[in-house]
Parts: structure tokens; sequence; C-alpha cells
């Protein structure tokens, strides 16, 4: 199927093993921008290719192995007007059955009096995040082994109780993971990820804690609250009747408070860092993270490092 703002032509497929090269599907050519692959729910994995312009999928068939090549998934695209994408579109979406939500079975009431922390390995899935500079390295396979020490760690304390949105490379919407911390009432959101920065914006390096706020607190926040915010549209998801945030008083209030506990853990978690690792030269930065949003969680996103620094 399709998918418009922007352009893309979504193949779903039972649960594939990729094994292809790094760097396979960065560029394309003619109307394929680029393209990627992954798993996108349990026994489920999705091809999801970027076009240039508006396309019409002209053709979709599966050739069988034969004369020593391998089985082939063929697909003809074919340049057309927005016009048109669009009426196409809306009659996809008609014939369409809607996407399957995996979510993790309702939470028991716990007995337990200890806080839940809520650890959140970014990415996962067909969003790989960003890649080293080698191009090897994925953020989503850094954040998740370091989100397991983490949850080790926290466990081993004996102080807190943890729970983690995903535990294996699968991809969790950004809207289910600020859910999770929610219908679990937990006491905190870490958001984990890793950083990067194109070579001709210079190098940096060490950790960053971000806290949610619309006013940007530098010009490099906003970008990357912008690319991480587009995790859905890179895993192929149709944003298009997603609802908008309920404007309520009783939510604003429960809002403000929430603001004040994530930045006062901002503070210390950039206080504790500073004794044992290389912080970022300003460490404590705010932007428009969508996972970030949760109403009555306090929540932050902690970038580990750049993956762009050797």
């Amino acid at each position: 199927f399709t998918l418009a703002n922007p352009y893309r032509v979504v193949i779903d497929l039972p649960q594939v093993t990729f094994a292809l090269p790094a760097g396979t599907g960065d560029s394309g050519r003619g109307l394929v921008k680029a393209f990627r692959f992954g798993l996108v729910m349990k026994g489920g994995s999705r091809i999801v290719i970027d076009a240039r312009k508006p396309v019409r999928i002209d053709k979709s068939f599966v050739l069988d192995a034969a004369y020593g090549q391998p089985a082939r998934l063929v697909l003809d695209l074919v340049a057309t007007d927005r016009e048109s994408f669009m009426r196409t579109l809306a009659q996809e979406n008609k014939s369409r059955p809607p996407e399957r939500k995996v979510v993790s079975a309702a939470p028991q009431a716990s007995s337990d009096p200890r806080p839940l922390i809520v650890v959140d390995p970014g990415h996962g899935g067909i969003d790989t995040g960003t890649k080293g500079h080698n191009g090897q390295i994925e953020e989503k396979t850094i954040v998740l082994e370091f989100a397991l020490l983490l949850r080790d760690q926290l466990e081993k304390s004996g102080k807190y109780r943890v729970a983690m949105t995903r535990t294996d490379d699968s991809f969790i919407a950004l809207g289910d993971r600020v859910e999770f911390a929610r219908e679990r009432n937990a006491a905190l959101f870490v958001s984990l990820h890793a950083d990067y920065l194109s070579r001709k914006e210079g190098d940096a390096q060490g950790a960053t804690v971000y806290t949610l706020s619309e006013n940007a607190s530098d010009a490099e926040a906003p970008q990357l609250a912008d690319a991480e915010n587009k995790a859905d549209i890179i895993a192929g998801i149709d944003l298009s009747n997603e609802p908008s945030d309920v404007a309520d008083i009783l939510v604003d209030l429960a809002r403000r408070e929430t603001k004040n506990f994530s930045h006062q853990f901002a503070r210390g978690l950039v206080s504790e860092m500073r004794s044992s690792i290389r912080v970022h030269q300003h460490p404590l930065k705010s932007a428009g993270f969508r996972v970030l949003r949760a109403p009555d969680v306090p929540s932050v996103l902690v970038e580990l490092g750049y993956v762009s620094n050797k």
C-alpha cells in the first residue's frame, strides 16, 4: 500500500530475517529515494520505500527461484500526479484493514510499594535510528544493550521496580511508549538514544539529558527532536487519523507539575553523570520530543553520546 506526506510504498511480509550488507537501501535511483526493512511487530516484517514523487504501483508479483536465480519480489512503480496518488490512497484505505496494534498485556496492579521506572530503548525493528561513523553500528542495538544493563543495575539495588518498553529488536510506536508508562503509573520514564552529527556540522561528544519543551534550548535541539519524532513515519505508519492532544485545563495543570519533576530529575542525573562519564559541554537541554509528552509521568530523554565520534 502507499502513504503520503512523505510519499512511501509499504510492503508487509511474514517475519523475515533480513541478511543484507550494511548500507543496503540507504540510497536508491529513479523513483526510489531510499528504502529500509525490518521487524515491525511480532511475526511481521516490513519494507518501506521512500519515493521521490507520487507513484502508482503498476505491478507486484513473486518469481519463484529458477535457473540459478533466487526467488524475487518484483514491484513496478510508475510516476503519477499527486491528485491521482491521493485518490488511490483513499481507495486503498477503504479496502485495507486497520493496522494491527501490538500492545502488551494489561499490567496487573502491584502491591509492591517501590517506585516503577520505565526504561525505553529508542528505535527498534525497522527503525534502526542513526548509525555510527562506519555505518556498522546501529543506534537501536547500542541503546538496547545499555538499557538491559541499566535495568539489571536498578533491580540489583532493590529500591525500584523496572519495566522496559522493549527487550528485543521490536518496533514500538512513539505513542505506545508513552501509554506503556502511563498504564503502569510509572514514577519515571527514561528514554535512551545515541546522538549523531554529520561531518559538516563538526564533532561533538558526551552525554546529554533532554526534557520536554516547545521552546528548544538551542539550534541543535529541535533538529534532533524532529528526527526522533519521525520514528512512526520511518516505520510506515499512517498518522493521518492520529488524534490531536486534548486541550484540558486539568491536563495542563498535571503537565506543569510533571514538568517540574522532570527538570528536577534531569538536573540530578547530569550531576551524577559528571562524576563518572563524559558529558556534553551543555548537557541539560530541552525540545519537543513526542516520547516525553505523558502529562502525568516525569520523563527525560538521555542521549548517551555521539555515535559519529569514534
